[in-house]
């Protein structure tokens, strides 16, 4: 296991090179410019036999399909849909989506359908958070998962078949205002918060397009622009590809205490300190003997407790962590020998010892 953790380390190490150039578009996303979530509920039909069978609303939900096709089922009669489900539907609108333009769907069963394999959406509306509809779904379902049931109750189930996806399967009915062409001004907020990253965000735009913009906050760089989509739009392009020089990452190391996972930064320092790591080891032997009476004495067979303690304690000296790299720290690590158990340990103690200049996160 120590070997996965040093391995791990190693790793990191390497990935912890000084920060590159990148682009505007990779730190964050214009305000307004983002998903929306839709959801709907329907039908799908065509199953083989693996639907909700007698659930009451996926019965009502059938009928009301039927009504619309001008089919009205007489009154107390239940259809017994053992061929149809009732479904959730979730979908994302992406920014700039227009009417006619088809996204994906995911298809998820509501009751008790055992598998919407083979299934077919009826046409169902998808709503947004305001309750609109935005989009109308409908088609087959392509479902990764596969469950077998046997007479004697023997089941069989790969991956998860009450789940599906429907590619391209919803039309776009309606545009969401992303608001960006009538705003008084363009705001780009940061992926991470970030006051250095900011400042250097904004004065990146300054130099390719004059004083323009303003850090406003750790996350928010205010961008004054004209009105008009267009414009807006040229503009936006230009500011999404300029490069950057990131600010170096706050120092933190991630500990998982349950898979024994360490994650170290390249911007983490360790003050000069010593540390000694060992273990104490008690053996308890327990060697119970059978004692058996003289003949004749009426005596009983009875049991002796022989019982054997041993203490070890392994010794282990003191190593001087002075690391100012993070390769430095990888090497004190080794040379502890630690286990991952036992280097949570270090690592809090290096902290509450005013060494580890980092924080600290226990997962």
């Amino acid at each position: 296991m120590f070997k996965h953790l040093a391995t791990v380390l190693a790793a990191f190490m390497i990935l912890a090179a000084p920060a590159q150039a990148a682009r505007v578009k990779d730190l964050g996303t214009f305000q307004g410019l983002r998903t929306n979530q839709l959801t709907g509920y329907g039908i799908v039909v065509g199953l083989a036999g693996t639907g909700d069978d007698s659930l009451d609303y996926a019965t009502l939900a059938m009928k009301g399909v039927a009504s619309r096709f001008g089919l009205t089922l007489p009154p107390g009669i239940n259809p017994a849909l053992k061929n149809a489900a009732a479904v959730m539907i979730t979908a994302e609108l992406p920014a700039f989506a227009k009417p006619g333009q088809t996204i994906d769907v995911t298809v998820s069963a509501l009751g008790k359908a055992k598998s919407l394999r083979g299934g077919t959406l009826v046409m169902a509306p998808l709503r947004g958070a305001d309750g609109e509809i935005y989009a109308m779904a409908q088609g087959s379902l392509a479902v990764g998962g596969l469950g077998v049931d046997a007479a004697d109750g023997s089941k069989v189930s790969v991956n998860i078949p009450s789940a599906g996806r429907i590619p391209s399967g919803a039309t776009v009915e309606r545009a969401v205002d992303a608001g960006f062409a009538t705003s008084p001004e363009l705001r780009f907020n940061l992926a991470q918060a970030d006051l250095t990253t900011a400042q250097r965000v904004a004065d990146a735009i300054n130099r390719d397009l004059g004083q323009i913009a303003s850090a406003a906050d750790a996350v928010t760089i205010s961008i004054q622009a004209p009105p008009g989509a267009e414009s807006r739009a040229t503009l936006m392009s230009r500011i999404e590809n300029l490069l950057v020089d990131p600010a170096e990452a706050a120092a933190r190391v991630v500990v998982n205490a349950r898979t024994g996972t360490v994650v170290i930064n390249g911007a983490v320092r360790i003050s000069p300190a010593a540390v000694s790591h060992g273990k104490l080891t008690v053996s308890v032997d327990e060697n119970p003997m059978v004692v058996q009476p003289e003949p004749f004495s009426r005596g009983r067979t009875a049991i002796e407790e022989d019982s054997n303690i041993e203490v070890i304690e392994q010794t282990a000296p003191m190593y001087a962590f002075a690391g100012a790299s993070l390769s430095d720290i990888v090497k004190a690590v080794n040379a502890l020998g630690a286990a991952p158990s036992d280097l949570v340990a270090i690592l809090e103690a290096l902290k509450q010892a005013g060494a580890l200049k980092a924080e600290l996160v226990i997962l």
